[in-house]
């Protein structure tokens, strides 16, 4: 008889999805229980290199590179196993076939891995997996009954996996986004304590003075009004005070702006003490920067790329005239270049096409 101790394994199994190494635990277990010497788990989510996961006497070195040298790895016939259906080594081997008699001659059994039961399992997403068990020593009936048994645990916890991998990788091309658009946000509470934030907020606090994490974890700004008009109002949001959100301007060159939000009830986890979220947005370039870039990507003159970004900011052809020294009429006269170079067809399409370029991701 095989002492499963089921329930522990199968806890092993679906707790498996979050530990490092991945489902380590479970395959101690599925070893033991089977009383093999080896036990491994090996899949390839979508888009994704093969995961091998094994517990146990691995192949010695020497068979391993016999077994890449020679037969490329492994020649038995996994991917025309039947799902869901346990194996054993002999059901998997065409007498003929020289290679596969080759492989457990000269491989599978010096290794001490010459008795095998194998099952191929499909997630939902169409993932497949192959869970196998192998000894020197004959494997009993009831350890490929154990292997039926874990078939349809074993399709959900490898959903579950595959389901928080595509997640995991959602998540990080997010992240990344927000890191080139210089975007982030943190939560705090009453007293301004920072109790989460997005993975770039580290990276805007070290590129900027404007903002920081003081002492006691608190988010303090540089300028007292702000810092003291905050406080104010994340007290307020923590008291249930009505009060509407709030933008604050850090820095005008490069431009910096906060928002800071309520935390609604549908947003907070359980528990938390969160009062407030801050979105923190801007610019990593400053203004020369960004018109430097400007004559890069579109062959505009110092003096248009200026004229252009002011533009961009949302100032009128008149206010960005007064701001740069310009008179209105030679104002237009390079609005009209900076139209040509650009393509735009006017003002609302050249801040389309300023912001849409790679200046944005920069």
């Amino acid at each position: 008889m095989v002492n499963t101790g089921e329930s522990d394994l199968l806890a092993a199994l679906h707790e498996g999805v979050v530990e490092q190494p991945l489902w380590h635990r479970f395959l101690e277990q599925l070893r033991a229980a089977s009383h093999a010497s080896y036990a491994g788990l090996f899949f390839r989510p979508t888009d994704g290199p093969t995961v091998q996961l094994f517990a146990g006497r691995a192949l010695p070195q020497h068979l391993q590179d016999i077994a890449f040298e020679r037969f490329d790895v492994d020649p038995l016939p996994h991917h025309h196993m039947r799902e869901g259906r346990v194996y054993a080594l002999e059901e998997l081997i065409d007498p003929n076939d020289a290679v596969q008699r080759g492989f457990i001659d000269e491989v599978l059994r010096p290794g001490g891995m010459g008795h095998l039961r194998s099952v191929r399992v499909t997630e939902a997403g169409g993932t497949d997996a192959w869970l196998t068990i192998v000894n020197d020593r004959p494997l009993g009936a009831a350890v490929g009954s154990l292997l039926s048994r874990l078939v349809p645990h074993l399709r959900i916890a490898l959903h579950n996996f595959v389901t928080l991998e595509r997640e995991r990788v959602r998540s990080s091309i997010s992240s990344e986004m927000m890191g080139r658009l210089n975007f982030g946000w943190l939560t705090v509470d009453a007293r301004c304590r920072i109790l989460d934030r997005s993975p770039n907020i580290d990276g805007i606090f070290r590129r900027t003075s404007l903002l920081r994490q003081g002492r006691y974890d608190r988010l303090t700004f540089a300028s007292t009004a702000i810092d003291r008009d905050v406080a104010a109002i994340v007290k307020s949001f923590a008291a249930g005070t009505e009060q509407r959100p709030r933008a604050f301007r850090l820095s005008q060159d490069p431009w910096m702006d906060i928002f800071v939000a309520p935390v609604h009830e549908r947003f907070a986890s359980p528990g938390s003490a969160a009062a407030a979220v801050v979105y923190v947005s801007g610019d990593r370039w400053s203004r020369d920067d960004r018109c430097e870039q400007l004559v890069d990507l579109f062959g505009l003159l110092p003096s248009e790329a200026r004229l252009a970004w002011a533009i961009g900011q949302g100032r009128s052809i008149a206010e960005a005239a007064e701001e740069l020294g310009l008179s209105i009429e030679t104002a237009r006269n390079y609005s009209k270049k900076i139209y040509s170079k650009t393509g735009a067809s006017g003002q609302a399409e050249l801040v389309r096409i300023i912001f849409t370029s790679v200046l944005a991701a920069i």
